[in-house]
C-alpha cells in the first residue's frame, strides 16, 4: 500500500515500450508490479541540478526477441554463472525478465540558468524568504 523506490538503469530503446529496464524472475519488484503496475520513475542530474518525474504503466516481459535485442554483457554482474543451461549470464539466462514501461505524462525541471546564477538565486532565497527562480517546469501528459 506504500510507494517504494529502487535503483535501476534504463536500458536502451527497443520496441514494445517506452523504457525498458532488467530485473530477475522471482523478485519483490515483479510481484509488486502484478499488484499495481502503476509507478513513477524519477530521474536527477547533479551537475545540471534538472530532474524529470515520468508515470507510466509497467509490464513484465520475457519476450526472448526483446531481450536479445536489449542485451548487454554487463547484465552478467546481475545474472552470475550458477551452472545449468538456463542460469549463465547470456541473453539467453532464463533468469531475466524485461520490465516495459508505458509513459502517460512526465513533468521536468529545464535549466539554462548558468550554474553561478543558479547559486545566486538559491542564496538569495535562502536570505529573503522567497522561492528562488531555478528553471523553468513543464509538463508533457499523453492525451
Amino acid at each position: 500500500g506504500h510507494l517504494e523506490s529502487r535503483a535501476m538503469a534504463n536500458q536502451k530503446h527497443a520496441a514494445g515500450a517506452d523504457l525498458w529496464f532488467v530485473t530477475s524472475k522471482g523478485t519483490a519488484k515483479l510481484r509488486d508490479l502484478e499488484l499495481d503496475p502503476h509507478l513513477n520513475l524519477g530521474y536527477y542530474d547533479n551537475r545540471t541540478r534538472e530532474w524529470i518525474s515520468v508515470s507510466g504503466i509497467a509490464r513484465a516481459s520475457r519476450d526472448r526477441e526483446t531481450i536479445k535485442a536489449l542485451y548487454a554483457p554487463d547484465w552478467s554482474i546481475w545474472f552470475p554463472k550458477e551452472g545449468g543451461d538456463s542460469r549463465h549470464g547470456t541473453e539467453d539466462d532464463q533468469r531475466i525478465v524485461l520490465i516495459g514501461v508505458e509513459v502517460h505524462a512526465a513533468v521536468y525541471l529545464e535549466i539554462d540558468t548558468p550554474r553561478p546564477v543558479l547559486l545566486y538565486e538559491m542564496v538569495k532565497g535562502w536570505l529573503t524568504g522567497t522561492e528562488p527562480k531555478l528553471g523553468e517546469m513543464h509538463e508533457v501528459v499523453e492525451h
